[in-house]
């Protein structure tokens, strides 16, 4: 296992495969989905195992519903597992969300509510989670569309998943800035209200305005990072130090050497933070 350092990183696609191979710039690391990689064999497990011998891996489960009604899908975590097993990732992390219920699955990331029933809810699943792929995991913060029912702020409430799990934070500062945005609030409060020992990753991503709700943020990973999110970003790893941080692209993908300018900016301020006295 290649560990993972506080650089920056991108999600992989298999399109830029080639250029990570033979072009990729010193710290890179790689981010990918497995349920994506959840299969026998053929060429992306052929791809993965390449890519793993020369840069750490950092696996962002989507599938597993955390937050949902339903138990975990027991077939869905022997095949992460087995995955886990086989490449020993450097991180794994999943969305404190819920994604299933009743049996059906929904091809998006809806927030819980934030009340103690739910807040169980979550504890009891991590822990399940946790337990069944024998790793610690971090757990990623939601984007929010409409108010939902709460009982404490979110930097709380996540803080109290990890305090009775034993997990760690994903901060995606794009998410905590759509959210404030849509709900209301401020950004930098909730940044600053966030427990620095819990962050074990950041990530950066872009977001669009709603086509139809003027004024909507939509977590779309389709755009560039827009300057007020890395504008927060500086300030959160000057007050908790780097972290590895991930530039999420899944739509609107850019050619590599066009991604790379984000991720090597992203970079830069971290070798600055971690140079700084």
């Amino acid at each position: 296992m290649i560990p993972l350092s506080p650089r920056a990183g991108v999600g992989f696609k298999a399109a830029h495969a080639r250029s990570i191979l033979e072009t990729a710039p010193d710290g890179l690391w790689l981010e990918v989905h497995p349920e994506n990689y959840m299969v026998a064999g053929g060429p992306k497990l052929a791809w993965l195992e390449a890519l793993a011998q020369t840069h750490a891996l950092s696996f962002h489960g989507v599938g597993a519903s955390l937050g949902g009604p339903d138990d975990l899908d027991t077939d869905h975590l022997k095949a992460l597992k087995r995955l886990i097993d086989r490449f020993e990732p450097a991180s794994v992390s999943e969305h404190a969300t819920w994604s299933a219920g009743g049996g059906q699955y929904f091809p998006d990331l809806f927030p819980i509510p934030r009340t103690s029933v739910a807040l169980q809810r979550l504890v009891d699943q991590v822990d399940r989670f946790q337990s069944a792929i024998g790793r610690r995991i971090l757990l990623e913060n939601p984007s929010v569309y409409l108010p939902i029912a709460a009982e404490m702020d979110e930097p709380d409430f996540l803080s109290e998943v990890c305090r009775r799990t034993g997990c760690g934070l994903l901060l995606d500062i794009n998410n905590v800035f759509v959210s404030a945005n849509n709900v209301g609030g401020d950004a930098l409060s909730y940044l600053n209200a966030v427990d620095a020992r819990l962050v074990g990753e950041i990530h950066l991503a872009g977001h669009d305005e709603d086509a139809a709700v003027k004024g909507l943020l939509i977590d779309t990973h389709g755009a560039a990072i827009a300057a007020d999110v890395w504008a927060l970003y500086e300030r959160v790893i000057a007050q908790i130090g780097p972290r590895p941080t991930l530039i999420e692209r899944d739509n609107n993908v850019p050619a590599f050497d066009v991604l790379m300018e984000e991720r090597n900016r992203a970079d830069a301020l971290l070798q600055l933070e971690r140079a700084a006295p």
